[in-house]
């Protein structure tokens, strides 16, 4: 089975883990986090944050040759279940419908303290 690691030309390249890993039919992203293009974390609100780790995904998905409309499973850590509600505000606006599978969270702790992060699988 040939297994290809990718990174977005887009994301802060990481020395520990690949943007995605993609097998034939599968595309396995790593956890995405509210941080901007050059690694710092955006400002604004668990909606600002959302809509980040969204984007960031939707990058690591392009650069796979994948899209959110083949996304088959979403897991998303929340810093705190209080924020819940807003994220699946900004959550349902952002992805296409129908929504793929989702698990969501509470974390005990996420890099660079943020309050949240998201991780996708989708087809090829």
């Amino acid at each position: 089975m040939s297994v290809q690691k990718i990174n977005s030309p887009n994301r802060p390249v990481q020395p520990m883990y690949s943007h995605a890993v993609k097998i034939p039919g599968l595309i396995f992203c790593s956890g995405q986090t509210p941080v901007d293009s050059d690694g710092k974390v955006v400002p604004g609100d668990i909606k600002a944050h959302t809509a980040q780790c969204l984007s960031n995904l939707t990058s690591v998905l392009e650069a796979a040759g994948s899209s959110w409309d083949k996304v088959v499973k979403v897991n998303i850590y929340l810093k705190s279940m209080g924020d819940y509600a807003a994220m699946n505000e900004e959550y349902t606006l952002r992805l296409p419908d129908p929504k793929p599978a989702r698990t969501c969270i509470q974390a005990g702790g996420l890099p660079m303290d943020v309050d949240i992060e998201i991780e996708a699988i989708a087809a090829v």
